[in-house]
């Protein structure tokens, strides 16, 4: 027996709606900063596993990484190539801008130095999840400099900016990040008492979790505080510190799984 017109027609509402709530929801993308560690054989690694073969194999589980050697020089345009080769096209790369360019972007000539310093990323094309330029402890606000490396910004990099001195964490910083789209990192800290404090400021949300240890309690809590951003179409990006014996990629698959149960 068919059901009534009206209860078909129900029905079909609530199947656009789920499919609608899926294709809104925003994504996950937990990773490590950086992938070539040896050390990381056989927790992670395959033993016996070739160098060349790390960010194959670390793609096959995770979906984001945290380029760390960008931050000490460019990287060629042949590398960039090689990385997007070996990884799957839902795969993103978030750079680590180069510290000396990130310094005199911010510091000394934002329009000659954004344009060198940004160039080299634009071979990731569309596998770019962001940039990450990290501002030191000891270097303050300053509100001009920043509203200048801004202005010169390129809109079609996504942005995120960690500023580890607490000098520029304040409604002004936020605001200007906010009216260009820029993402404010959230870092968590081992000294922490208490996790950061999470603001949205760009298209998606950029946590750094550099705590030694994570139990699966912790991660169930930072499940519970991210997917209210996931569930309303914020991609995050979650990059946890990088060890010795390859534990970090551990706490990334935890956290995955943790959201997962979380959003059911």
């Amino acid at each position: 027996m068919n059901p009534p017109a009206a209860h078909r027609t129900q029905r079909k509402s609530s199947l656009r709606a789920a499919v609608a709530d899926r294709l809104v929801s925003g994504r996950l993308f937990a990773g490590t900063s950086g992938f070539s560690y040896p050390g990381w054989s056989p927790r992670f690694y395959p033993a016996g596993l070739a160098a060349t073969g790390f960010l194959s194999h670390y793609a096959e589980r995770l979906r984001t990484v945290e380029l760390n050697n960008t931050y000490y020089a460019s990287p060629s345009a042949s590398k960039v190539a090689a990385w997007v080769a070996v990884t799957p096209p839902d795969f993103r790369f978030a750079v680590k801008a180069q510290r000396g360019g990130s310094f005199r972007a911010l510091q000394v000539d934002p329009a000659g130095s954004v344009p060198w310093l940004t160039g080299p990323y634009r071979a990731f094309g569309d596998r770019l999840g962001t940039v990450l330029l990290r501002v030191p402890d000891g270097v303050v606000r300053d509100d001009e400099k920043l509203a200048a490396l801004l202005a010169q910004w390129p809109a079609d990099l996504p942005l995120t900016i960690e500023f580890q001195d607490p000098s520029w964490h304040v409604d002004e910083t936020f605001a200007a990040l906010a009216g260009m789209g820029a993402a404010l990192c959230a870092t968590e800290l081992p000294e922490d008492a208490d996790p950061p404090i999470i603001r949205r400021t760009g298209a998606f949300l950029y946590v750094r979790l550099r705590r030694h240890e994570y139990l699966p309690a912790d991660l169930e809590a930072w499940a519970a505080r991210l997917e209210p951003f996931l569930s309303a179409g914020d991609d995050v990006f979650a990059f946890f510190r990088h060890d010795e014996t390859g534990r970090g990629p551990g706490f990334a698959l935890g956290l995955t799984a943790a959201v997962d149960r979380v959003r059911g």
